[in-house]
């Protein structure tokens, strides 16, 4: 079994005065692609967010490669290797499309690297590369989209978390999205998606967890949940 990247234990959150993420243990394993899925409201983007050091812990721990990251702020752990897709994107409108991935890559010096990279990524997205010197905010939802994936990716990261990369494209787009979802993981990134969407999350994923109110409802080998009665009748619409 290879190791654990990514091990979530005992998790609790507090958003606003309320007690959004009430003990969640979960783990993702390297070379996996895990999805966390879950109705709007159930606790998701919160434990993102404290992962990632955007919100602090009330209680738990969260480990990062085998030692606690519990209280490093986001910049520290892109250095290390945890990366962020934001939900809503989170682009740099007045900045082009090959000067937000340079910024994506800021914490390296490695001119050659970094080249390589963008075209790498252009490889991936060719859109992107048709658009290199377009505004990121004159570009459409599903290509800003791309984008902040694009630039997730110039850290080179260990672990990539998504949070709804789906949220408000078109359907062709969302098809797009997670066809792209796939072919980074097929290029080795290990993968965190958190989905509403949950049968295209559990169609591509390894694992899967559910979130319910703030806990892990359900766990487990993610083509089983997809055919689990009460995974589709609650998430899938049947």
């Amino acid at each position: 079994m290879s190791e654990t990247l990514l091990k979530v234990t005992g998790l609790k959150v507090a958003y606003g005065g309320i007690q959004a993420v009430k003990g969640v243990d979960f783990e993702v394993r390297a070379g996996e692609l895990v999805s966390l899925i879950g109705s709007n409201g159930a606790g998701k983007t919160t434990t993102m967010k404290a992962i990632t050091g955007l919100l602090p812990l009330t209680d738990g721990d969260i480990q990062f490669m085998g030692r606690s990251i519990r209280g490093r702020g986001p910049w520290d752990l892109v250095k290390e290797g945890l990366a962020m897709v934001p939900e809503g994107r989170g682009v740099f409108t007045r900045m082009t499309i090959t000067e937000n991935l340079q910024m994506g890559a800021h914490i390296r010096n490695d001119k050659a690297g970094i080249a390589e990279d963008i075209e790498r990524v252009f490889t991936t997205f060719p859109r992107l590369k048709e658009r290199k010197d377009q505004l990121a905010g004159t570009m459409s939802g599903g290509e800003q989209q791309m984008l902040a994936m694009g630039r997730a990716l110039m850290c080179r990261p260990k672990v990539l978390l998504m949070d709804e990369p789906s949220m408000g494209l078109s359907p062709i787009m969302v098809d797009k999205i997670f066809e792209v979802v796939q072919e980074v993981y097929r290029q080795g990134v290990t993968v965190l998606l958190v989905e509403q969407n949950a049968s295209r999350a559990l169609e591509i994923a390894d694992r899967g967890y559910v979130m319910e109110s703030g806990l892990i409802s359900m766990s487990g080998d993610a083509k089983v949940m997809l055919d689990d009665p009460k995974v589709r009748a609650a998430y899938l619409g049947e």
